[in-house]
């Protein structure tokens, strides 16, 4: 099977995207609901992800593609990719090998801020 050289134009349209051409993507462990990372994806992040089953995203520090668990070894399998009712974010359905944070840890989002005063918990 041949790669697709372009993301589909109905998929495109779709999103809106930062003025860097990016667009959010929310990951999610498909099973279970756990929230694993933000990450980010351009047209073609998306596309390689749509066309390999490999979450693909944008490293805006590095400046380049990356491939989840390509060196760590803590992949990312897709399942499905869901588009918001705005389409500035995109949700990434996986079925997460390992730890999903770059500091081991299984969620990026494993740190609770405290409390806000007066709100009840």
């Amino acid at each position: 099977m041949s790669a697709v050289p372009f993301l589909d134009p109905a998929v495109s349209d779709l999103l809106r995207r930062d003025p860097a051409g990016l667009v959010a993507a929310v990951v999610q462990q498909h099973d279970t609901g756990e929230v694993l990372m933000l990450a980010w994806m351009d047209d073609e992040a998306l596309r390689r992800t749509l066309t390999t089953g490999r979450a693909t995203y944008w490293s805006r520090s590095r400046g380049e593609y990356w491939v989840k668990g390509e060196t760590s070894g803590n992949r990312q399998w897709v399942r499905e990719v869901r588009v918001d009712c705005d389409g500035d974010a995109l949700l990434v359905l996986v079925d997460q090998e390992g730890a999903a944070c770059h500091t081991g840890e299984r969620s990026c989002f494993y740190r609770s801020l405290p409390a806000v005063e007066g709100v009840p918990a």
